[in-house]
């Protein structure tokens, strides 16, 4: 049986705006609704100054799709009148962050290529600097700095309305994983908790004076990736790959998302670009070659360089001691050193 406008209606209403925390019906942004056997087309307007983000069109197609007598779900965007050629709807002013003077994030368009990795020992490198370094661990998902931090189980405390960060190493901490009982403990939250949970950890942790913060994003162009771009001045962003050709793929989508809410993007770091053989330190490109700097040649952005495999990341890092801070003088942590020394150059 074809599915009934009704039930697509009701399907579309259970996805909020996470600006408004409205539905999408509601604020009169869907537009062209056609239900023809069983394919469901419609459109949604979009303003250029507040994209939408890939979870809220990915929910909207599996909740539609999930529907009886659907099989097909086509969702095309177009631009709200009076955005292009009528008065700009300018977004919301950002606002900074009482004593932070730089905020840098950390990104990739997957899982799985090191990120947090990457974010952590760059915080300690730019410590290393002279600067004092805060580390914001935005993946809401699956946060992973509790534990490369050595600070499993702890909880931050509170002042006031302030929450107190964690330190560790000399970085000021804040993470989900503070807060959540267990590691195991999943999240299953819709976009607009995702903006609250992000939203809080800018606005409501009192990071004191801060050089840098260092704000580790979930994988992907989502929730957090907005409310970031768009509620503080974003000083660049760095968007970590590996060589594969799957892994490129997404990290060009982190590249133009960053464009399109008019973030700099400060360079591409390519993690994992070859492996250092224990017995005779040399080195293989495994997983390719090049691949990185070529996508930066292409964008047109700076290639920051290159981290290898090396057996030695990986057991520092669930540690508790990264190694930028536990193998210092390691040629592994001083190409991180080489890459903080660039990214400092770039943002002053």
């Amino acid at each position: 049986m074809p599915a009934q406008e009704k039930d697509v209606i009701r399907a579309i209403r259970r996805i909020r705006d996470p600006d408004s925390d409205k539905d999408l019906i509601s604020l009169g942004r869907i537009k062209e609704l056609k239900i023809n056997d069983g394919s469901v087309a419609f459109k949604v307007l979009v303003d250029p100054a507040q994209p939408l983000s890939e979870t809220v069109l990915k929910e909207l197609k599996g909740q539609i799709g999930d529907l009886d007598g659907v099989e097909d779900v086509a969702i095309s965007l177009q631009e709200q009148p009076g955005t292009a050629s009528g008065p700009a709807r300018r977004p919301a002013p950002q606002q900074p962050i009482e004593g932070v003077r730089h905020v840098l994030a950390v990104a990739s368009g997957k899982g799985g290529v090191g990120k947090s990795t990457v974010a952590v020992n760059l915080a300690l490198a730019i410590a290393a600097e002279g600067h004092r370094v805060g580390l914001l661990d935005a993946d809401i998902y699956g946060p992973s700095i509790p534990t490369m931090m050595g600070l499993k189980g702890a909880q931050p405390s509170t002042v006031g309305k302030r929450i107190q960060p964690l330190t560790r190493h000399g970085i000021a901490l804040m993470s989900l994983g503070f807060l959540v009982e267990g590691e195991d403990t999943p999240l299953v939250w819709r976009g607009p908790m995702v903006h609250s949970a992000v939203t809080q950890f800018l606005r409501e942790v009192a990071w004191g004076e801060l050089d840098y913060l260092v704000v580790d994003l979930p994988p992907g162009t989502g929730d957090a990736h907005l409310t970031l771009t768009q509620s503080v001045p974003l000083d660049g962003a760095v968007i970590v790959t590996t060589p594969q050709d799957i892994a490129l793929i997404d990290a060009k989508k982190g590249l133009k998302m960053f464009d399109k809410v008019g973030a700099r993007v400060l360079g591409i770091v390519e993690n994992m670009g070859s492996f250092v053989c224990p017995s005779c330190n040399a080195e293989h490109s495994i997983f390719g070659r090049g691949g990185g700097r070529a996508t930066a040649e292409r964008f047109n952005i700076p290639f920051l360089g290159t981290i290898p495999l090396h057996e030695d990341v990986t057991p520092t890092g669930d540690s508790g001691e990264p190694i930028v801070r536990a193998l210092p003088e390691s040629p592994i942590a001083e190409r991180f050193r080489d890459i903080a020394k660039r990214i400092i150059q770039a943002i002053d």
